[in-house]
């Protein structure tokens, strides 16, 4: 890497400089019970580029239908949001409700409401109390600030049965310039690939084309966002943003751009891993790694295989090294399998070998696998150049409670 294109991660904290050109509010509005913040807004101080990845569920909510239409675009200036309530399958009145949103927040900033977006997250099927919503936006846009801790008060408020919010930060020196890269996400149940119950924004204020920001989030969703589960169910809302202020003054050459990428894809994978760590009930993330596939398809298909497993889960529930349900999770992929060639280490320890059991103590391994929230578990599959990476969290009572009492 040049001196020109230098990226490093950074970890999130109050004194983080956040990027240029944005500021943030989250509110409660009494739309949660809880009386937890439920309305957040992102205001960008002139016109943006954005765009947007959304559901590939057939049942779309309108929050994601009138943010759909409107990216890519180089003229949103804000992002509204709110939980407690995902404003789908709600018919016309759900439309008129989102379009709302987005006018009384144009018109507090004097622009067009195709230059606002909108998000909602929370129980589907129940109209939105407008009258909250309205004292809502209010409230947040007179709470709007460019800090860290207001970027955290919209984090907190789209959180919907999530423990904690999820944040993650970059920076990069591009041609001697400081770029800040500051992303916020959602989502603990309803997860599954082709995204998952999730919402997430994420700001920067590199120069990005309408066309570099769209290639940019579809590539890093693609490495992160889709390749995460908790209960394989895809959700109606499902929406990441990209908003690209410019105000560093930097533009992307072919070198600085593959750093810039490199950075997004990392910073949204740690995203996608908080959620899977914060899945409904979960106590462990699997993280899954599949080589020797016959193309980067198949391994993906058979790692998508053995994160969906209830049968894996379980195990991994109860730190059981039993590679038998691994093994056979994987041999259920329609992609093409090696079984002489099938190996698997799990926590670093390799316990099947070119289609043996493999000698290990299998308590040592077990009490290594409670030691850590993350289970490493590495599947060879053949001799091919295919390889893919996966998120899978294990699978609790506590899962089952949660979504049994959540309307009840």
């Amino acid at each position: 890497m040049s001196q020109s294109a230098k990226a490093s991660a950074s970890t999130f904290d109050e004194t983080l400089t956040l990027p240029r050109g944005f500021r943030f509010a989250g509110i409660a509005c009494g739309l949660k019970a809880s009386g937890k913040k439920d309305v957040a807004l992102v205001v960008a101080d002139h016109p943006v580029t954005a765009s947007g990845v959304y559901t590939q569920n057939q049942i779309v909510a309108a929050p994601v239908l009138n943010s759909r239409r409107k990216t890519p675009s180089i003229s949103v200036q804000a992002v509204v949001a709110n939980s407690g309530n995902a404003n789908a399958c709600t018919g016309q009145q759900g439309v008129e409700d989102a379009a709302l949103m987005c006018q009384q927040v144009a018109n507090l900033l004097a622009v067009d409401p195709d230059q606002v977006l909108v998000l909602s997250t929370g129980v589907i099927g129940v109209n939105l109390d407008m009258e909250k919503i309205h004292q809502g936006i209010d409230g947040a846009f007179a709470n709007l600030h460019p800090t860290a801790e207001h970027f955290l008060s919209a984090a907190d408020a789209i959180c919907t049965t999530d423990q904690s919010s999820k944040v993650a930060s970059r920076s990069l020196v591009i041609n001697g310039t400081k770029v800040e890269i500051l992303g916020m996400a959602k989502g603990a149940g309803m997860i599954a690939p082709n995204m998952a119950t999730m919402l997430a924004v994420i700001t920067t204020d590199i120069q990005l084309s309408q066309t570099q920001a769209d290639s940019m989030v579809k590539t890093a969703t693609d490495e992160s966002f889709n390749r995460i589960s908790v209960d394989g169910h895809t959700s109606t809302n499902d929406t990441v943003l990209l908003l690209a202020s410019g105000d560093a003054k930097v533009t992307l050459d072919d070198e600085s751009s593959s750093v810039f990428q490199e950075q997004l894809n990392d910073l949204f994978t740690e995203l996608a891993k908080q959620i899977v760590l914060d899945g409904e009930g979960a106590q462990y993330i699997m993280a899954i790694e599949v080589l020797g596939a016959r193309d980067d398809n198949d391994a993906f298909e058979i790692a998508e295989k053995v994160a969906a497993s209830q049968l894996v889960k379980t195990a991994i529930t109860g730190s059981d090294p039993n590679w038998g349900r691994i093994v056979s999770a994987a041999g259920c992929a329609k992609a093409s399998i090696d079984p002489e060639l099938t190996s698997l280490e799990l926590c670093g320890k390799t316990i099947y070998q070119n289609g043996s059991p493999a000698d290990f103590d299998a308590a040592e391994l077990s009490g290594k696998m409670k030691s850590h929230r993350e289970v490493p578990i590495v599947l060879r599959v053949g001799n091919g150049q295919g390889r893919a990476r996966y998120w899978s969290s294990d699978l609790t009572t506590a899962y089952v409670e949660l979504n049994y009492e959540y309307t009840t």
